[in-house]
C-alpha cells in the first residue's frame, strides 16, 4: 500500500470558522470523506454524534481546546491548526490536551504528508510527534519565536524529548 494510499476513505472532520480553509483543505484531501464545521457547535455536534478518524481543529475561532477534549474522549486522532494562536503555550497546550500534531496554516498545503506521518507513526505504535519534530525542526519555531523558545518551559520540553508517550510529559 502506497503512503498516500492511508488517507483513502478516511472519514475527516475539518473545523475552521475561515470558509477558504475548509475548502482548501477540503480540496487537498479530496480522497478522504470530509465533514466540514465552521463552529463550536456544529463541530461538538458532529464530534459527539459521528465517527471519525482524525478531526483538524482551528485553536482560535472555533474554541478549539473544548473540541479537542471531545475529540480525544472519543479516540479520533486531532490535529491542531492554527495562525493566530501559533505560540510556545499554545504548542505545550496542545501537546499536553491529547493533540497528535500541531500545524501553522502556513504549513496548509503539507497537510497530507503530515497526516500520512500521523497514521504511519500509529500503526507502527510510535509517536505522532516524532515525524512532527522532522518536519518543523526547531529552526522553524526559532525563526518564529527566538532561539529561547523553550526556555520558558524547559522540564516540558526535556521530557517531550525523552519521548514521554503519554502526551503529558
Amino acid at each position: 500500500m502506497s503512503d498516500t494510499n492511508l488517507l483513502d476513505g478516511k472519514k475527516v472532520l475539518i473545523v475552521d470558522d475561515e470558509p477558504d480553509v475548509l475548502d482548501v483543505l477540503e480540496e487537498m484531501l479530496d480522497m478522504c470523506e470530509v465533514v466540514k464545521a465552521s463552529s463550536f457547535d456544529e463541530a461538538k455536534n458532529h464530534l459527539e454524534s459521528d465517527d471519525f478518524d482524525m478531526a483538524i481543529l482551528d485553536i482560535m475561532g472555533v474554541e478549539g481546546y473544548k473540541l479537542l477534549h471531545i475529540a480525544k474522549h472519543r479516540n479520533i486522532t486531532a490535529v491542531m491548526l492554527t495562525a493566530h494562536a501559533l505560540s510556545p503555550d499554545n504548542l505545550v497546550k496542545s501537546i499536553k490536551g491529547g493533540a497528535d500534531s500541531y500545524l501553522p496554516k502556513e504549513e496548509m498545503g503539507n497537510i497530507k504528508t503530515f497526516l500520512i506521518d500521523i497514521l504511519k507513526s500509529q500503526e507502527e505504535g510510535e509517536s505522532t510527534w516524532e515525524p512532527w519534530q522532522r518536519r518543523l525542526s526547531s529552526s522553524y519555531f526559532e525563526r518564529k519565536w527566538g532561539a529561547a523558545w523553550k526556555d520558558q518551559d524547559k522540564e516540558f520540553w526535556k521530557k517531550f524529548k525523552a519521548g514521554k508517550k503519554d502526551n503529558k510529559a
